[in-house]
């Protein structure tokens, strides 16, 4: 017992290590917002990850991030989880911005790091958008599942309708593909390791971290090129009905030789990525700004 005691400390102080010199809202407000984002994207990701095994497993439908909210909707307590998934959100893309326009990340004003800070903008965007989704899910009698391509697809319609919207789609297909390269890219040089406060990690910890970083970024990674291939074709050919989603991205995976096999990894990464945010959740530096 005298043993398990410290352990049990120990494990206190990395859970709730913002909170120990209590809520200061006007110092540390950034970093509770932030670690609730990171925990919101863990959950959802997580659970789209493990419905795509599912989904590998039995020839099923495959998910998108919808169908995980309707997950997440239907298990016990489940509104809850998921108004406190929405609020989360809502403050992953308030971390996002801050990330944009404070620099908190350090990324300078030269073309790269200005378009790494457009990135977070944008990222803020979708975020704030699933936010939405999960917020409304919460509340809903019915099935909030289905496709998750087709509202993609009628905005695609809509914007088709403008004069260049077709530019637009290709534009925004090749921002979509180079944010999946530079998943690729980070997965490689592992450079999340630097925002880690590796004072607070256990070696095993440390250990794990990174090759499940990498998994995650990468299965991302995939989804995020397949997506954007299909935004740039939509633009290119004048036609709405290319745009596909996540569960489209998922079928295209399954459909390649040994898809079985490949979609099972991709979902493995999707649980992967889902774990990896819950530890930049937990271990994460957050700059005060």
């Amino acid at each position: 017992m005298s043993d398990a005691f410290p352990k049990i400390q120990r494990l206190r102080r990395r859970f709730f290590a913002p909170l120990q010199a209590g809520f200061k809202p006007g110092e540390r407000w950034l970093e509770y917002v932030a670690r609730a984002g990171y925990s919101a994207k863990g959950i959802v990701y997580g659970v789209v990850g493990i419905l795509a095994v599912q989904a590998a497993l039995s020839a099923a439908r495959s998910p998108d991030t919808r169908d995980a909210l309707e997950s997440i909707r239907t298990a016990p307590f489940g509104r809850i989880l998921l108004g406190l998934v929405a609020v989360g959100l809502v403050g992953y893309s308030v971390w996002r911005l801050a990330q944009a326009w404070w620099d908190t990340e350090r990324k300078g004003r030269e073309w790269k790091g200005l378009a790494v800070r457009t990135g977070f903008v944008f990222s803020a965007i979708a975020n704030f958008g699933l936010a939405i989704l999960a917020g409304t899910a919460a509340f809903r009698s019915s099935s909030a599942s289905g496709d998750g391509g087709s509202g993609n697809r009628q905005h695609a319609a809509e914007l088709l309708q403008w004069p260049g919207g077709w530019i637009v789609l290709v534009v925004a297909g090749l921002v979509v593909i180079g944010v999946g390269v530079g998943h690729f890219v980070l997965a490689y040089k592992a450079d999340f390791m630097r925002d880690y406060e590796h004072i607070e990690m256990s070696q095993t910890e440390r250990d794990w971290a990174r090759p499940i970083g990498r998994f995650g970024l990468s299965a991302r990674g995939v989804t995020f090129c397949l997506i954007g291939l299909f935004l740039a074709l939509a633009g290119w050919r004048t036609n709405a009905g290319e745009v596909k989603g996540l569960g489209k991205a998922f079928n295209i995976v399954a459909a390649q030789p040994f898809g079985q096999v490949l979609l099972i990894l991709v979902a493995v990464g999707f649980i992967a990525y889902g774990i990896f945010c819950l530890s930049q959740a937990k271990y994460r530096r957050i700059e005060k700004v």
